[in-house]
């Protein structure tokens, strides 16, 4: 999934900028036969093994084949990507004051946020913090209701991390990287149809995955740094905020397992107070799996906010 696979789209090469001494990479796109135009787009991957920006480049092609012309900043979080690394327990509101900084400095106008999955927490996190430069919100397949709105013990979280980042966290990862591991995990816990688990979606993971030090961001994710109640959070959402959940989407922790989608969409859209909500073909990676049904569904939402 690199830059040059984007047809109708100029995707730059990779850009750097320095955040508190790190150095940070992203990717500008916009549409390659007309001139940008609309609110701009940020896209926020999911964390896991060998997820980053490249995630997005199937929504950034079909985004242009549309013809949209919305310019697209496709950042990498710390510790995944091109981003530097570094051994931390990465935490929302860490990630949060990542991107404020890059709103702040690189973007410098207001943007309509597209968040993936559990990365929810950062998107709340920085609407918290950054009051003008938000104007709306995409949640592709937003956190269940039952752990967006339960604290993770500190104690569990602790240990949880001192066993990642031992010698047993190092071997799982190198564990968690193979081709094997990847196929059966996304298979069974993130698409709808196991073929469409194909060669492009495996070879990038692991090509990601090479770098050993992206277990942080990994280990920080599922030690649940980013896990507490954020009801109040959504709550206090003043933005518009578009939904887009899974016909089948399923909870990966045991605790979420039993929500039904209609449920998860109830929940979000009686407390988001300016929401609107869709169901599409799909489990938990809808903008890769199903693209052009994510892109259909999320731009009327867009669209409509960049005409305001």
């Amino acid at each position: 999934m690199s830059s040059s696979t984007i047809k109708n789209t100029t995707a730059s090469p990779s850009h750097y900028y320095n955040w508190e001494g790190y150095r940070c990479a992203y990717e500008i796109h916009q549409p390659l036969n007309s001139p940008a135009k609309g609110i701009p787009l940020l896209l926020i991957h999911p964390i896991g093994v060998g997820l980053s920006r490249q995630f997005w480049q199937r929504f950034c092609r079909e985004w242009y084949d549309k013809n949209h012309q919305n310019p697209i900043y496709n950042p990498d979080l710390l510790g995944c990507g091109e981003s530097d690394m570094p051994a931390l327990a990465h935490t929302p509101i860490n990630w949060a004051k990542q991107l404020q900084y890059f709103l702040q400095t690189v973007v410098k106008k207001p943007v309509i946020i597209v968040v993936q999955g559990a990365l929810l927490p950062v998107a709340i996190e920085l609407v918290k913090l950054e009051k003008y430069l938000i104007s709306g919100l995409v949640l592709s397949d937003p956190t269940s209701r039952p752990v967006i709105t339960k604290n993770a013990p500190k104690w569990q979280q602790k240990i949880l991390w001192s066993i990642f980042t031992s010698p047993i966290g190092n071997a799982f990862f190198r564990y968690a990287r193979t081709r094997r591991f990847l196929y059966s995990f996304s298979v069974e816990k993130l698409f709808a149809v196991s073929e469409n688990v194909d060669d492009e979606w495996l070879n990038t993971l692991i090509a990601d995955a090479k770098n050993m030090n992206g277990r942080y961001a990994v280990f920080a994710f599922l030690a649940r740094f980013w896990q507490r109640d954020y009801s109040s959070d959504i709550a206090s959402i003043p933005q518009q905020t578009l939904l887009v959940v899974g016909e089948q989407a399923r909870g990966i922790s045991k605790e979420s397992k039993p929500e039904a989608p209609d449920e998860r969409l109830a929940y979000y859209l009686n407390c988001l107070p300016q929401s609107q909500g869709v169901k599409i073909i799909g489990k938990n990676v809808m903008p890769y799996e199903y693209t052009q049904a994510f892109v259909e569904a999320v731009s009327p939402f867009i669209a409509a906010i960049s005409d305001n």
